[in-house]
């Protein structure tokens, strides 16, 4: 179908219509074949160069068409050259007038193609030349039955009837083979290959009626001659119209593939209702040659076809049949089956994957093999592929299946159906056993939501498993219940990783045999465990199970690479509450069981809601300490030591007071989280560098005193904090020897080797050792032996004692003379009375420090008490 963006025809086409109308008139009275020659010849040219300036102008946006439109002109103009000379030419027979007009049609046929842009390979070459012959041939046995036969008996010349007719045929041949593929091209001057068609139709019509009227010496009708000019001004205006838009392509295409055989179809028909019709007269040679070769043609034609459809069969067979060897030879099982499940055809394989030799499965049925639990959906998709579906059936679909393999076992496969090649009531299924991959997939899976050492479910399931249930719970308490093994770092540390998680497994094993069928227990990561309770509504029943946890681990040691390890467990439970999500329920037992740790362990804690708030609010005072760090907020005061015996200052101990806006934060309260945090390390390194700059000032004014500082664990295991423990002496100028590093008796027990080690590195500097607290931890006479301590301070609860306790005020003298014994100087802390104050002197205690003796005070306050010093 054709559309014209724009109908108006360009004023030239109009213009050279009326001029070609205006001369048919004056020529109403002149002979047909003058007027066609002039008509045409005028109209021809007119179209040559409507075409040739078309050309010009469109050389350079569209050269398929310019080179189309310059083909189509020449072939105008030498037709008009041949249809000029033609009357000058009428006494031969076949005169060079109408070799120019063949010419001329052979010409604008190439144009034609030009403009459709079709390149056709050989064999198809030859394909399109053979239906152009058979349509050829069929119009000239139609035209010989309704009219050329008789032309043919008043001329009574066959020589003269062939040569005169020849070159009309030729062109009929040439416009049969160019228009089908003219009318089928999608290029983009379609319609200009369409219009040189139509042109040439109209010469091969003009051409058998001047034939015609030649044979009969008289007149060609006037509207024979009168077609091709009008057809020509057509073309000429074709260059200059708008571009249509064409639709309907395929049913053009359909029709020009049925052309050829419609055509013989009428031209038989129309022979057989001749013959029918009357007594057939002497049959002509030629005529009986054009049908002869019609038939021999169709024959040949049915003949190749015959055999490319022979040979495409074969393609298809060794196509099917390197398909099931390829198939096979990947493991795949490839049979050929109906739709009812029956077994036509199967492939060697069967017996190499399933055990069942191929020769016992042709003839029987696959639901016979298939799980009874698959059957129904493997039906429903073989019915549904079925051609006499009323639905469109898919050609193919995936089919997941058990089959029952010679040994009994239900093997997984994995099946692709399509239908057969050779016949749509046959599907070609190509099966493969997928029991390896499927076993790969469930262990992965088990790897997802288990852990690798215990065995046990791992966090991801755990925390899935919660949610689960507490989304499915109408009634009835759930509690989770978290576990952390005490000590068990120093394991990994002192045995290695690899028994560390030995213990983990014996651990673990210990667990599961505690905790009910019913009970979830997981490994939540480290050394921490998770229990998830439905107690059923008795809170007692989660309680009961952690108390019964902890005396698990506890009740006995672990045998860990050939020694015993004793271990305990803090324990936290968490209930959950109406809309209560699942991570807030699994971080309150989180949150117990740190409380449960940081109350000594081997315990259990039921979360209260002023735990969770304790936390947070260690969180924020973290956060807060690490801004106090880079805004400065820190200061320090330093606490007198003096000798008791002559109550001159010996030293001062640094102590770090923080200033939060206008609150003063207590030591005890952000000491705890900067240590937990990390954040002790930096504090501690500012506290050495500016006490020991403080320090540095006042020993320059002949003022002979030392430093003593407090160490913590995060400190000494810090990576370089020998060397910046050296780097704040050496930027201070302060001796070594006038500093004294302090530990507590706890940090020499834990990580022993190496708290040792880097105590010994301190004081191969020269600087001075100092054990804390000493008395209330678990140091032994083995520490003093190996870590060459020069000092010890008796804690202060020792001293609060003295004169109202006969054991502490014992246990103090001992201290001392142990002190003394072992060349050791002696501190005492918390002296706040006169009467400690007089025994500590009693008991040869050298040193002390207390309210009594001094408060802490700024630096401020230490200036005046050097200055006081100096002067007495």
């Amino acid at each position: 179908m054709i559309r014209w963006r724009d109908p108006r025809v360009p004023p030239a086409a109009a213009a050279a219509a009326g001029v070609v109308a205006v001369a048919a008139a004056l020529l109403a009275h002149v002979p047909a074949s003058v007027t066609g020659a002039v008509a045409g010849g005028l109209a021809a040219l007119v179209a040559a160069a409507s075409l040739l300036v078309a050309s010009v102008r469109q050389a350079a946006t569209h050269r398929q068409t310019a080179s189309a439109a310059r083909w189509m002109g020449g072939g105008a103009v030498i037709w008009a050259a041949g249809v000029a000379l033609r009357p000058f030419a009428e006494s031969f027979v076949v005169n060079f007038a109408d070799m120019f007009v063949l010419l001329g049609t052979v010409v604008t046929a190439g144009g034609a193609l030009v403009a459709a842009d079709r390149v056709f390979p050989a064999a198809s070459a030859l394909r399109r030349l053979s239906d152009a012959y058979l349509c050829t041939a069929s119009i000239f046995l139609v035209g010989w039955v309704v009219a050329l036969r008789q032309v043919y008996a008043d001329t009574g010349d066959a020589g003269t009837f062939t040569l005169v007719m020849l070159p009309p045929m030729v062109a009929l041949l040439v416009t049969c083979a160019v228009i089908p593929p003219v009318l089928t091209s999608t290029s983009s001057s379609w319609l200009l290959g369409v219009a040189g068609g139509g042109v040439l139709a109209a010469m091969t019509v003009a051409g058998v009626g001047t034939a015609v009227a030649r044979l009969r010496d008289g007149e060609p009708q006037l509207w024979s001659v009168l077609l091709a000019p009008v057809v020509f001004l057509l073309l000429a205006a074709v260059p200059w119209g708008p571009r249509p838009r064409v639709a309907g392509r395929a049913v053009i295409g359909h029709a020009v593939a049925l052309a050829p055989l419609v055509l013989v179809s009428v031209a038989a028909c129309t022979i057989l209702a001749h013959l029918a019709g009357g007594r057939p007269g002497q049959p002509v040679t030629g005529v009986v040659v054009v049908a002869v070769s019609v038939v021999l043609l169709l024959l040949v034609r049915l003949f190749v076809l015959a055999a490319v459809n022979s040979r495409l069969r074969g393609l298809v067979r060794t196509g099917e049949r390197q398909l099931m060897e390829l198939a096979e030879s990947t493991g795949d099982v490839v049979f050929v089956c109906d739709h009812d499940g029956v077994v036509r055809e199967i492939g060697p394989g069967v017996e190499v994957t399933y055990g069942y030799p191929p020769d016992e499965l042709v003839g029987g049925s696959i639901f016979d093999y298939i799980h009874p639990e698959d059957v129904p959906g493997i039906q429903l998709a073989m019915r549904a592929m079925h051609p006499d579906e009323e639905s469109p059936s898919p050609g193919a679909c995936m089919i997941a299946c058990r089959v029952r393999a010679a040994d009994g076992t239900w093997r997984p496969t994995e099946s692709v159906a399509t239908r057969h090649v050779g016949g749509d009531d046959l599907m070609l299924v190509t099966t493969r056993d997928v029991s390896d991959q499927e076993a790969l997939r469930n262990q992965v899976a088990h790897l997802t939501f288990h852990d690798g050492v215990t065995g046990l479910p791992n966090r991801a399931y755990f925390e899935e498993r919660t949610r689960e249930v507490l989304s499915g719970r109408t009634s009835g308490n759930v509690a989770v219940i978290f576990l952390d093994l005490d000590g068990f770092t120093s394991v990994n540390d002192s045995v290695g990783h690899a028994s560390g998680d030995y213990l983990l497994g014996q651990a673990a094993r210990r667990l599961r045999g505690a905790v009910r069928a019913d009970d979830t227990l997981a490994r939540w990561g480290g050394d921490e465990f998770a229990v998830l309770v439905e107690t059923g509504g008795e809170a007692q029943v989660a309680v009961d199970l952690a108390e019964r946890l902890v005396r698990t681990v506890s009740q006995e040691p672990f045998r860990v690479a050939d020694r015993d390890v004793a271990l305990t467990a803090s324990v936290g439970v968490a209930f959950t509450e109406d809309g209560m999500p699942a991570g807030d329920l699994i971080r309150n037992a989180d949150v117990a069981m740190a409380r449960s740790k940081e109350l000594g362990g081997r315990r259990v804690e039921v979360f209260a809601a002023q735990m969770h708030a304790d936390v947070v609010r260690r969180l924020e005072l973290a956060a807060d300490l690490q801004r106090a760090l880079i805004d400065q907020q820190f200061a320090i005061e330093y606490q007198p030591v003096v000798d008791l015996a002559t109550s001159r200052v010996t030293a001062v101990e640094a102590l770090v007071r923080w200033l939060r806006g206008s609150e003063f934060v207590p030591p005890e309260q952000f000491l705890g989280p900067a240590e937990d945090t990390g954040l002790i390390v930096p504090l501690g390194e500012w506290i050495l560098r500016e006490a020991c700059r403080e320090v540095a000032a006042w020993r320059a004014s002949s003022w002979d005193i030392g430093l003593s500082l407090n160490l913590s664990a995060r400190q000494i295991t810090a990576p370089r904090f020998v060397e910046t423990v050296a780097d704040a002496l050496a930027e201070s100028g302060l001796p070594a020897s006038a500093l004294t590093l302090e530990v507590i008796e706890e940090m020499l027990v834990e990580d022993a080797d190496e708290t040792v080690r880097r105590l010994s590195e301190l004081r191969s500097l020269g600087v001075r050792l100092a054990i804390d607290d000493f008395g209330t931890g678990y140091a032994s006479l083995a520490f003093l032996r190996q870590l060459p301590v020069d000092m010890i301070k008796i804690d202060p609860s020792f001293v609060a004692g003295l004169g109202s306790d006969d054991t502490l005020t014992l246990l103090t003298r001992t201290i001392v003379r142990l002190g003394h014994d072992l060349g050791l100087t002696v501190v005492a802390e918390g002296i706040e009375r006169p009467e400690q104050l007089e025994l500590l002197k009693q008991m040869g205690c050298t040193r002390g420090q207390g309210f009594l003796v001094a408060r802490p005070m700024a630096a401020r306050g230490v200036d005046s008490l050097m200055r006081t010093s100096l002067t007495v």
